[in-house]
């Protein structure tokens, strides 16, 4: 189940279902008369959220300078990393991606991965609030940041 490999049980699982699914299904399913809200949201959010939590731990970790914080946090928050947790945490398979994507095999692509892990953590943040977020998101980066 992705709650526990994602290290959160969230309240309500709208939120998981909205934070999973991608665009193209969203619309594939208008077509079909369902409305159905996709990631894009979430991910503007969890891109937010994830530059507060990161620069917090960074201080928190000993960084005094603006330069350092923002070289450090620039490293931990690029896609690649971003994918590389995603992968981690097993969320390709969890995705709801629409026909082509599916067809194209693009759970496994490194934006697909970064902009999912985002709208999770958008999530997260709205379903637990920050402390909610900054726990799950210092174990995700703990490895990263010395």
């Amino acid at each position: 189940m992705i709650e526990k490999r994602l290290g959160y049980t969230f309240s309500d699982k709208n939120l998981l279902t909205r934070a999973l699914t991608r665009k193209a299904y969203a619309n594939e399913q208008k077509y079909l008369n369902n409305n159905l809200d996709d990631q894009e949201v979430f991910r503007t959010l969890g891109d937010a959220v994830l530059k507060t939590i990161l620069v917090d731990l960074l201080i928190e970790k000993g960084c005094k300078t603006r330069e350092d914080i923002t070289t450090r946090k620039m490293k931990l928050e690029s896609e690649e990393k971003l994918a590389s947790i995603a992968r981690e945490l097993q969320i390709g398979c969890d995705i709801i991606l629409g026909q082509g994507e599916r067809k194209q095999g693009v759970q496994d692509v490194a934006t697909v991965l970064a902009e999912t892990l985002e709208a999770l953590i958008g999530a997260m943040y709205l379903d637990g609030g920050y402390p909610c977020a900054k726990e799950v998101i210092t174990r995700w980066f703990k490895p990263y940041i010395s």
